[in-house]
């Protein structure tokens, strides 16, 4: 295979990476979406064996940022192994945006399937919505939010329409 049957890809990187003993090989999670829909995103796993990429992974690279990498798809042998994406460049296209640790976190959307909730740090309480608008109600804290749905599901179904 030539660098023109190279499949380039852009997706942030997932989570933590994992490596080998020696740092010489690393693996870790692109989320990929090729459109705005959330429903087209794919979390792809990737491997790196260069040992120069594989450092860049394991040590330089943080949950968040976005990349750029150049690879072949490892197709499954077996109906229970992962299809994955061997990865030969990666360049880093924008670094994960940084936060101050200290009062980071004040407010938040959240999705839930059709639902919206609104979750702020200065209160347990959660504003929840359906994704059309129509208004849910108010979960006293983000563990009930649950309870909530389900009622709100009895009373008008999982889109919302009202009679």
């Amino acid at each position: 295979m030539g660098n023109a049957d190279a499949i380039v890809l852009d997706g942030f990187l997932d989570e933590e990476t994992a490596g080998d003993l020696h740092g010489s090989t690393a693996r870790f999670r692109l989320t990929v979406s090729p459109t705005d829909e959330r429903t087209d995103e794919m979390i792809l796993p990737c491997s790196v064996a260069d040992p120069e990429m594989a450092h860049q992974v394991l040590h330089e690279l943080t949950p968040g940022d976005q990349l750029r990498v150049t690879g072949y798809f490892r197709l499954p042998r077996t109906p229970d192994e992962p299809m994955w994406m061997v990865v030969t460049e990666l360049t880093l296209l924008q670094p994960a945006p940084t936060m101050d640790p200290i009062g980071a976190f004040t407010a938040m959307l959240e999705r839930y399937g059709p639902y919206v909730c609104y979750i702020d740090a200065d209160t347990d309480q959660v504003l929840v919505w359906t994704e059309a608008g129509a208004w849910v109600g108010v979960a006293d804290t983000p563990a009930d939010i649950g309870d909530l749905l389900d009622t709100y599901e009895q009373r008008y179904g999982v889109g919302g329409e009202q009679p």
